[in-house]
């Protein structure tokens, strides 16, 4: 089987497998393009990407436009020439001009069953919208956000437990063997593409800080589903004597309490536990603003809180 010159553009975590994969298939990556170093954290330390430190490490090279719709990103990837463009998590909308320059077109790894949850975040909306199960598919992109025809999907079931770092990981892991094997196909030229119903589009915005705010009066498996669709990052959060409190892990508990929504109501040696609407929530990981994340039982050894205590503003 011959191997196609591939240009490989992507910027996060969720992107390393995919070019890991390939790079060990020996597959012909004639560059990698990826977002700028920027500044990051309270130091505003500046930061590679991570697709970057993985393109070095495997010798690979690397390109960082600041703008990829930019005349000189087009001569570029003109100039390296690619048969097939492979985007995964990239994070800039590529204009017409780059997508029509390679001959079999650029495949995206999108994690979802298209058309369901098109845009920024479909991992976390699938947990916080308690989702049963996901997948990813394998497109063939197009000006549209996330509309293009679907090439491969693989199906996979979402665990109660399982939280957006876990998903994300397994997601990322699953996306890069489909797209392997969905360029194995157009090789030999046996791929199958279909049209997606854009009448069955659902979409999965941008996540913004204030998302991630919990309403202790909603039910107990919408603010569980909250905690782990942002968990461990961005996370979603409460107040506690006036200071942000993140929360990464909890669970639900069947108990009726005609307290307040939000009031701790047992602070053992081992667990938090806070009203909802229509129940109680354990908490087992969190983190005070100063303070590192740690499990409830180690936060209870040096924090003290008073009974009764409402969580929130």
């Amino acid at each position: 089987m011959s191997k196609l010159k591939i240009l490989f553009m992507g910027t996060s975590s969720f992107a390393l497998p995919a070019l890991q994969l390939l790079h060990s298939e020996n597959h012909h990556i004639v560059g990698v393009i990826t977002q700028p170093d920027r500044p990051q954290g309270r130091g505003q330390k500046t930061n590679s990407p991570p697709v970057k430190i993985l393109a070095l490490q495997l010798g690979l090279p690397v390109f960082q436009p600041e703008h990829i719709k930019d005349q000189t990103s087009l001569e570029l990837i003109k100039k390296l020439g690619p048969e097939i463009i492979v985007v995964a998590a990239f994070g800039q909308i590529l204009p017409k001009s780059i997508l029509d320059v390679p001959a079999l077109g650029c495949l995206n790894i999108h994690p979802s069953l298209l058309p369901k949850y098109r845009g920024a975040a479909p991992i976390n909306w699938a947990l916080i919208n308690g989702e049963s199960k996901t997948g990813v598919t394998i497109m063939m992109m197009d000006e549209e956000m996330d509309s293009g025809n679907i090439l491969a999907q693989k199906e996979t079931l979402i665990s109660q437990t399982e939280n957006f770092g876990q998903l994300h990981d397994r997601l990322a892991s699953q996306g890069s063997s489909l797209l392997v094997q969905t360029i194995e196909q157009i090789t030999t030229d046996n791929v199958k593409s279909k049209k997606q119903d854009s009448s069955a589009a659902t979409f999965a915005p941008r996540l913004t800080k204030e998302m991630g705010k919990i309403n202790w009066c909603n039910n107990v498996s919408t603010i569980c589903n909250l905690i782990r669709g942002l968990s461990p990052s961005p996370g979603a959060y409460s107040f506690l004597d006036g200071k942000m409190l993140k929360i990464y892990a909890a669970e639900p508990k069947p108990e009726k309490t005609d307290k307040k929504p939000g009031t701790i109501v047992e602070q053992s040696n081992k667990t938090i536990s806070v009203v909802a609407i229509d129940g109680c929530i354990i908490l087992r990981e969190i983190q005070l603003a100063g303070k590192k994340k740690m499990p409830a039982e180690e936060f209870l050894r040096g924090y003290k809180i008073n009974p009764e205590t409402i969580l929130g503003n």
